[in-house]
């Protein structure tokens, strides 16, 4: 029997619920277990653990800020109370004793985070405490803390202490962010970074992917440039993988019953087709996907909407009876039940709202159904009808929670499909996209003309990444007085162009790794055919209020002008790149080309297993790629060949060819939804329709590093759990992580803005 896949998602959301659970295995509810077929995924088959009396434990949850994201990102309210949670507080904020309730704590393990438990701690306000820390402890910290702890005469209020590897952030199923500051790109591209900052961030990177890692079972090997923040990243995360490897008493890879593992199967040695491949790319290895109008639903909310930790913030009108009364803002929480977004999320719009439509008609179809049964009027009447027979008001009330449910869900998608269509309108977004589908193409007068045309769009920001995006993708050189006419022209628009010196910088080095990419199929026609239905099935289904309104009496107006098309299908440097590391076999000869010099880790060789990793002023002074441009004082350099100054292991022949079936890409500097929607589309690709077991083959498992006392706290962390192996057919599978999830305008603000004022650039606008 073949076992389910496991996403990135999947396994998180294990060792989340096992600490609500205080690090016990969660049971399955068998009465509660119910056919994910029928109910979506909306109901969940676990329960919590019990006290004495077959009651559940009720407890608080602490935690700092990113333990905050981490939950929040994944979970609910209502799925922490389903795990015994009433309260869960922030540990900055100010909280009341709650004397004799458990806590539990979820936090980063820094000092101050420490000084607050103990404190918590020594007034009693809860007790007993369950200590779990996103991250390892280091041992200086560990032992401060046991004297803390020892001096305040606390340590019987601590039942557990865990090291869980959970300092990472999921979007989606196999999309991650490791949470970092939005400014990660400028920091690593700055000359104005110290040392001792770089060090911090290359550090933090390298926690975050050893906790991925970790929580994804199996140790991979590592492909990176030569040169940058990449090879130093890689050049820790394998460092500290061999180190973790060569300590047998706390083994997170053993195999199960050998020292406590999180999940790897034993068979995960040292095969390496069986383990996947981390792929360590720097963000100016491509801007365009940072910059770039996308088509699919999920990119579109990320750039239109205001969208954090899978919540999404839409602007209503307070009353859509009176305009004049103004907006107000509605937040939407996308959870990992979400059939709809599950199914649609990186499809193009348009499909999105035909799929609306079927969805409510189906929704209608089982409504009505349960009526018919019943007898009832409608699904409001079934549970007031006393006349309805026992036999079919049980099945109606069992199906109840999902249809409405389900109602819920497709009314949220209404409301956030609108609110696209708005900013797609506004934003004549259609017109960017269709543009950028052939930016190369456009010569240096169609540009011109495009960024002085005032009715493209209502947004300065959409015509300066256009003007980036064919910058950067254009093989035609532009002269001083050519470079100055297109910035005039794009401050006449309003937006300033200070970003533009940088940019300028860093076309030598992106134009050396951007690979472009030809369609594999010609896009659709621009008007006509049968998807145009989706965006008038919007308009057909609204409800009574909406088309009552403002906006419903506009519907027609508002789509009417919104072309409507399928994206040609094409992948992106990043996915050329990781075609030709996956399957070299399948890959194009100038993809191969660009990673034929990538370097080669893998944590299980024995080969230099003496070496230290370089700090950040030993990487700015070794340089990178020989003949590559390179900015002065940065991390950052090329994919291109030549010789580095790196200590990472050129691959042979052998390994230069050697295929995998799963693979972590990793962009340091920022991460973009276009590629991660670009990866899982090539992944489905050439996946050959194969399923079966996640990366590792495993589920998740315990927690690690436990101790039951402060006695053993000051002795050190000793593994602790299990893991269940997983196997089944294998398919070909991505997860695509960075530093931090940006849209596009965060991206110009936060890194390439504070970048050009470095290089003395003008801004401008009116």
């Amino acid at each position: 029997m073949a076992f389910r896949a496991h996403s990135l998602r999947d396994r998180q959301v294990a060792a989340i619920q096992k600490i609500l659970n205080l690090n016990h295995e969660a049971q399955k509810d068998v009465e509660t277990h119910q056919d994910a077929r029928t109910t979506n995924g909306l109901v969940s088959d676990s329960k919590p653990i019990l006290d004495a009396n077959g009651e559940p434990i009720w407890k608080v949850l602490v935690f700092d800020n990113l333990g905050r994201d981490v939950i929040s990102s994944v979970l609910r309210v209502n799925d922490l109370r389903g795990w015994g949670v009433t309260i869960h507080l922030n540990i900055n904020a100010a909280r009341h004793p709650i004397p004799d309730v458990p806590v539990i704590y979820l936090v980063e393990p820094n000092r101050r985070n420490l000084e607050l438990i103990t404190n918590d701690l020594a007034q009693n306000v809860y007790s007993p405490a369950y200590i779990n820390f996103l991250s390892s402890i280091p041992r200086p910290l560990l032992e401060d803390f046991a004297a803390q702890t020892a001096a305040a005469n606390t340590a019987e209020s601590i039942a557990q202490l865990f090291d869980q590897y959970l300092n990472f952030i999921v979007a989606e199923p196999d999309l991650f962010s490791l949470g970092l500051a939005k400014g990660t790109y400028r920091a690593l591209n700055s000359a104005k970074t110290t040392d001792e900052e770089l060090d911090g961030i290359i550090d933090r990177i390298v926690s975050g992917l050893f906790s991925v890692v970790v929580t994804m079972g199996a140790i991979p090997i590592i492909r990176c440039p030569k040169g940058g923040a990449a090879e130093m990243i890689s050049a820790k995360l394998d460092r500290k993988l061999r180190d973790h490897i060569l300590d047998s008493k706390d083994n997170l890879f053993a195999a199960p019953g050998a020292g406590g593992s999180r999940g790897a199967a034993s068979s995960m040695g040292g095969v390496a087709h069986s383990r996947p491949v981390l792929i360590i790319l720097d963000r100016n290895i491509d801007l365009v996907p940072m910059l770039s109008h996308s088509w699919t639903y999920q990119s579109l909310v990320h750039d239109v909407l205001e969208m954090k930790l899978n919540r999404i913030t839409v602007e209503m009108p307070i009353d859509e009876s009176n305009p004049g009364k103004g907006n107000t803002k509605r937040a939407y929480d996308l959870s990992s039940n979400d059939f709809f977004w599950a199914k649609n999320a990186g499809v193009p719009f348009p499909q999105v709202a035909e799929d609306i439509d079927t969805e409510l008609t189906r929704y209608k179809e089982d409504a009505s159904e349960i009526t018919r049964k019943t007898g009832a009027s409608s699904i409001e009447d079934l549970q007031n009808d006393a006349s309805t027979s026992a036999h079919h008001l049980k099945a109606a009330i069992t199906l109840l929670p999902e249809l409405r449910e389900r109602k819920a869900t497709l009314d949220m998608h209404m409301n956030i499909a609108t609110a696209l269509l708005k900013g797609i309108k506004d934003r004549q977004l259609d017109n960017f996209f269709q543009l950028e589908e052939n930016i190369p193409k456009q010569n240096k007068t169609q540009m011109i003309e495009l960024l002085q045309d005032e009715s493209k769009g209502n947004d300065p920001l959409d015509k300066l990444r256009l003007f980036i995006i064919w910058f950067l993708s254009t093989e035609q050189d532009l002269s001083r007085a050519e470079m100055e006419g297109f910035e005039e022209a794009l401050r006449k628009t309003g937006i300033d162009t200070t970003p533009l010196a940088y940019v300028k910088r860093v076309r030598e080095i992106t134009r050396m790794t951007m690979m472009a990419s030809a369609p594999m199929q010609p896009p659709q026609p621009s008007a006509g055919g049968d998807l145009f239905r989706g965006f008038t099935s919007i308009s057909n289904r609204l409800t009574d209020r909406f088309k009552d309104g403002p906006l419903g009496a506009n519907f027609e107006n508002l789509i009417s002008g919104v072309k409507n098309f399928l994206p040609a299908n094409k992948d992106l440097t990043i996915t050329k790149i990781t075609e030709s590391l996956m399957d070299p076999a399948g890959a194009s000869s100038s993809a191969i080309a660009k990673t034929e010099n990538y370097l080669y880790f893998d944590p299980r060789s024995a080969n230099a297993r003496g070496t230290l990793p370089p700090s950040a002023s030993q990487a700015r002074s070794g340089g990178g790629a020989s003949g590559v441009p390179q900015i002065p004082g940065s991390l950052t350099s090329s994919t291109g060949g030549g010789g580095g100054g790196g200590i990472g292991q050129s691959a042979s022949f052998g390994q230069r060819r050697q295929g995998f079936n799963e693979a972590i890409v990793f962009a340091v500097g920022g991460g973009s939804m276009d590629e991660y929607g670009n990866l899982q589309d090539w992944a489905r690709r050439t996946s050959g329709g194969a399923g079966g077991g996640g990366i590792g083959g495993t589920g998740a498992g315990g927690p690690v590093a436990s101790v039951a006392s402060v006695a053993s706290v000051a002795g050190g962390l000793t593994g602790a759990g299990g893991g269940q192996t997983g196997g089944g057919l294998m398919r070909r599978r991505v997860v695509y992580g960075s530093t931090e999830l940006l849209n596009a305008a965060e991206f110009v603000k936060e890194g390439l803005m504070p970048l050009g004022e470095e290089e003395g650039g003008v801004g401008g606008g009116r």
